[in-house]
């Protein structure tokens, strides 16, 4: 029942922090002018609030949930959704798009199609390792995120000083500005195909946190499905990702804090650590666009809360060892 109520409490929140987002900004939008057609007033709501509200809550909740995926898998309370290079292949991808290509589509195509090849590049050094354990995914991670890191140093070192390395900055420190409809259709269903799948595969998630022999004498496949569930969970953060740019703290703070309010470790706890991850960004981005006269990044905020909520595991993860 508490688990519940939480889930229906943080819904409205949810609901109310996009009915927010949707009329908070530098250019201000009434009901009445939009009841009585507007068109100005229609176009920014439509092309420009509709889309990044969409992200916000979406892209939150995809990222806690994701985040909720990682930490049980890997069994580790500081795990996130970058864990197997999905932020640096991301990054390096959108760094070349925007070098090499034109127009925010593309760079978002170019950002997506980073994160999903750092991704099966280390799933696959993974499989290398026919033990199958958590620890070999975690160390071609790093080994990728070390190998995208490089090719990021090197695009920047080839970008133009004044427009080009200005952009690739701005896109690494995050924000859900200039997100229209054109450009989210594909990321959102891609999004919503994967999500789905993670809940009904909620109960196997769930075993994967067990010891890997009893989740074998359960019947359970670990290995197939571990690399299946990190696979999908990262497709989830790369559609996110591949629009706002990267979003620090929020895989980490969500599922958290939804296990610090429900004290268990279920479905519903995921679905509820989803739902503050919707809250963290939609509340992140109301800040970042009505905090200073011009648009800050987001995860200035998500940072704000997620690195002393790190101190704070990290000592508590210190104190009972």
């Amino acid at each position: 029942m508490k688990t519940n109520a939480l889930c229906a409490a943080g819904t409205v929140l949810v609901l109310v922090f996009a009915l927010a987002s949707l009329f908070v900004g530098k250019y201000p939008l009434s009901l009445s002018e939009l009841l009585h057609g507007n068109e100005m007033q229609l176009r920014v709501f439509l092309t420009l609030r509709v889309s990044r509200t969409l992200v916000g809550v979406l892209g939150g909740f995809a990222l806690g949930t994701a985040g909720f995926v990682y930490q049980t898998v890997f069994g580790n309370p500081l795990a996130s959704p970058d864990v197997i290079g999905v932020s640096s292949g991301a990054s390096a991808g959108a760094a070349a798009g925007i070098l090499f290509l034109s127009g925010s589509s593309a760079v978002t195509a170019a950002s997506f199609a980073g994160a999903l090849l750092a991704v099966i590049c280390a799933l696959a050094l993974s499989s290398l390792d026919s033990s199958g354990k958590n620890s070999s995914i975690v160390l071609a991670g790093i080994a990728v995120h070390a190998l995208a890191q490089t090719a990021l140093m090197g695009l920047k070192l080839t970008a133009d000083p004044e427009r080009e390395l200005a952009s690739i900055e701005y896109w690494i420190m995050g924000s859900l500005n200039g997100i229209s409809l054109s450009s989210i259709k594909g990321n959102l269903l891609i999004c919503l195909l994967c999500l789905a799948a993670i809940f009904l595969l909620h109960r196997q998630i769930l075993l994967l946190s067990l010891d890997e022999g009893e989740a074998r004498m359960l019947g359970v496949c670990v290995g197939r499905l571990r690399l299946f569930v990190l696979l999908i969970s990262t497709l989830t953060v790369s559609c996110i990702v591949s629009l706002s740019g990267l979003i620090s703290f929020v895989g980490l703070l969500a599922p958290h804090g939804a296990r610090l309010l429900t004290k268990d470790n279920r479905c519903s706890t995921m679905f509820l650590g989803g739902l503050i991850g919707s809250i963290l960004l939609t509340g992140a981005d109301l800040f970042a666009r009505s905090a200073a006269s011009s648009e800050l990044p987001v995860s200035i905020f998500t940072s704000l809360l997620g690195a002393p909520f790190l101190i704070f595991l990290i000592v508590r993860e210190g104190k009972l060892r």
